[in-house]
């Protein structure tokens, strides 16, 4: 009997081993956008271009390759400088998140917004330019 059971406990590890092995998961930005607002989880008004009296700007992103609950990271930067960093959960192996930045008319000229894993790995980086 205690083969059995010792058998039985060695093809159940078995199974539950096997399917992890190398399951790597790795998440991917499939889609990111500046856009003007975000709407029904839509961008609206997408661009890389923005007016200077533009009050508030969004960056929607797409990740796709989670295998559990997990989160990214938007760093916000104008010119070198970093302006903003948000947090936001994955919490789906394809998942719609978003965050934003209230703009001053001052900040004129090339920002950027770096996508980051949970290592700090750096998984999409998209230029936009306000005017």
């Amino acid at each position: 009997m205690r083969r059995v059971l010792g058998l039985l406990s060695v093809i159940v590890l078995i199974f539950l081993v096997i399917p992890c092995i190398g399951e790597e998961t790795t998440l991917k930005v499939e889609q990111m956008e500046f856009c003007a607002a975000v709407k029904d989880r839509t961008p609206v008004g997408a661009a890389q271009t923005f007016p200077s009296d533009i009050y508030r700007i969004y960056c929607f992103t797409r990740v796709v390759g989670a295998a559990d609950t997990t989160e990214v990271i938007h760093e916000w930067y104008y010119g070198e400088k970093r302006m903003a960093a948000v947090r936001l959960p994955v919490r789906s192996s394809s998942w719609r998140t978003w965050s934003s930045k209230r703009m001053i008319p001052q900040w004129t000229g090339k920002w950027r917004v770096d996508v980051l894993d949970e290592d700090s790995t750096v998984i999409a980086s998209k230029e936009f330019v306000v005017e």
